[in-house]
């Protein structure tokens, strides 16, 4: 079987351009069963186009996009396909419970009142499922919007800006949802500016800039090790050319000399680092 066939996305060498303007340059992506990936860069770097890509929302210029082992935009990919746009509205008049009656239709989806009271729930907002749209408040309508990305239970959760109208509380719920999401084999692409978010969550990280991937891994492997400090009654020593596995070393030597040891930190680099790095950009 095509490697392919197993993803539940396989991004090869896309590119779109819009007249002279390159939005996409050769870009590749995985994302497998089950797996949490975050797709981060600038403003203008590609992902939503990249994101829309996926859901048959724009054809590619160039290149192979395959949700599920089919071609992006057919009817098996966007069967699927769960999708939630970074700028969406639903209709203000309309109940929660109405919201996702409707996308069940539009997905085909058998699962009907049980689905809907199942979905709202995992959200939050069991308790509002017959409150109109008009009279939720920005994060309701955000975690309404994650709800029917999941009707049908598909295979692959495209989400752009999740979090983005949410509170703190309501960030740590869909954090936990993801992972739920995860555990039942269900894979996401995450497209987040937050990028603590994403390293909290995330199995693996692609960042693209320019139109082009600079930068993919888990982020353990886009992270670096920033060294080793201990604490003593003297002061924290600090040992930036150490790693993990120099600590019990270090930790006798110390002993050895007479100092008391009161704490040891073994110091990693950001993702927010690693991201800065890759775009080439500073913080302002």
């Amino acid at each position: 079987m095509d490697a392919a066939t197993t993803l539940a996305l396989s991004v090869r060498g896309l590119r779109k351009r819009y007249g002279r303007a390159t939005a996409l340059d050769g870009v590749d992506l995985d994302v497998g069963p089950g797996q949490l990936v975050g797709l981060l860069g600038p403003n203008g770097a590609g992902k939503s186009t990249l994101t829309k890509i996926a859901c048959g929302l724009v054809r590619p210029s160039d290149g192979e996009v395959r949700v599920a082992g089919h071609a992006a935009g057919s009817a098996g990919a966007r069967a699927a396909t769960g999708y939630l746009a970074e700028l969406f509205r639903f209709p203000g008049w309309a109940t929660a419970d109405e919201v996702l009656e409707l996308h069940q239709r539009l997905a085909r989806s058998p699962g009907g009142e049980g689905e809907r009271a199942e979905l709202l729930d995992r959200v939050g907002l069991a308790e509002a499922r017959h409150r109109r749209v008009a009279a939720m408040s920005k994060g309701m309508q955000q975690r309404l919007g994650i709800a029917q990305a999941l009707v049908g239970a598909p295979s692959l959760v495209l989400l752009d800006e999740p979090t983005s109208a949410l509170d703190p509380a309501g960030r740590r719920l869909v954090r936990d949802l993801l992972v739920d999401l995860r555990s039942r084999g269900i894979a996401v692409l995450l497209n987040s500016h937050l990028l603590g978010e994403v390293e909290q969550v995330c199995d693996h990280v692609a960042i693209i800039a320019r139109g082009r991937t600079v930068a993919r891994g888990t982020p353990g492997e886009l992270t670096t090790s920033g060294g080793v400090e201990i604490e003593t009654e003297a002061g924290v020593q600090r040992f930036p050319e150490a790693a993990r596995d120099d600590v019990p070393d270090l930790v006798a030597r110390l002993v050895a000399e007479g100092r008391r040891i009161y704490g040891v930190r073994v110091v990693h680099g950001t993702l927010e680092e690693a991201y800065l790095e890759a775009v080439g950009e500073q913080p302002s």
